[in-house]
């Protein structure tokens, strides 16, 4: 069955999280999203506050930009919200909105050695193991979790060229697709991502989520294509579905088709109704998505 999930949106302020992650949770939603965009919100700590209003409903954060953070630092913050919360929490790394990163003193000359660097020190300690390494950008000297997880903790990572796709299928446990990705786009990730596993001698499953830019209710068209003008994509472009249940199924079915496992509905930056989007996917979107 195709996962589902919905994002909340960083544009609303943080004190509005608490009421849509328990909407979440009341009816049933399998996902909820987080992001840690510039300079809004932080991951771990929204999804530690989701997390602990719930009982039932799984948070992601994706993504957590790399340049951000020491490798030790995000090992912790996973570990202890497995512990905390086993199975319930899900972590994607990325390169993160390079200009953001030049904002504050952390752009990476190469974003693809950085991430590659951070995905194989994160999984390791994540593993339990104890790592000592000296990279272009992480460096480690005998470094071990006091507290690893109890499970495995899937790392996904976050891309959009062929470059990190294929970074990903080889050292990553997953790969996140932003709302730009059309379903030929899902397929041409896929299609990367398993030729690069391949390569690596890897042949465990390989999750593959995607955003979907869904917008319902009244005046749905001119929000969808303004959304997509303020996100820099052509307000012409197919990328999202602005309709009622069916149609956000039947574009939620495509892209599940081209090869998504998870798709997350992430709604426009001015839903006037968050907990009423959530109730919408989990209610009515989700009975015609199998």
């Amino acid at each position: 069955m195709t996962g589902l999930g919905v994002v909340f949106r960083p544009q609303l302020p943080p004190e509005r999280l608490r009421a849509v992650a328990r909407a979440a949770d009341d009816v049933g939603l399998e996902e909820l999203w987080l992001w840690e965009d510039c300079f809004r919100e932080g991951g771990i700590s929204t999804a530690a506050a989701a997390l602990a209003w719930t009982e039932r409903v799984r948070v992601g954060v994706g993504l957590l930009p790399v340049p951000l953070r020491n490798v030790a630092l995000t090992a912790m913050e996973a570990a202890s919200l497995q512990r905390m919360f086993p199975g319930r929490a899900t972590l994607v790394v990325g390169h993160g909105v390079q200009d953001w990163m030049g904002q504050v003193g952390a752009r990476a000359a190469s974003p693809l050695t950085l991430l590659g660097e951070h995905l194989d020190a994160l999984r390791a300690l994540l593993r339990g193991e104890r790592l000592s390494v000296r990279g272009r950008y992480v460096t480690l000297d005998d470094v071990a979790l006091d507290w690893p997880p109890e499970q495995a903790v899937p790392v996904l990572a976050g891309a959009t060229g062929p470059r990190t796709l294929r970074l990903s299928g080889a050292r990553a446990d997953g790969t996140l697709l932003t709302a730009a990705t059309s379903a030929d786009g899902v397929r041409q990730a896929r299609r990367l991502i398993e030729e690069a596993a391949k390569e690596a001698g890897r042949d465990e499953p390989h999750r593959l989520v995607v955003y979907l830019l869904a917008v319902t209710g009244p005046d749905a068209d001119a929000r969808l294509r303004a959304e997509r003008a303020a996100e820099g994509l052509d307000p012409a472009s197919d990328v999202g579905v602005a309709g009622d249940a069916g149609a956000v199924a039947t574009a939620v079915r495509r892209l599940a088709e081209a090869g998504a496992d998870t798709v997350v509905l992430q709604p426009t930056g001015d839903e006037p109704d968050p907990e009423g989007f959530v109730r919408f996917a989990a209610e009515e979107v989700r009975p015609l998505v199998r």
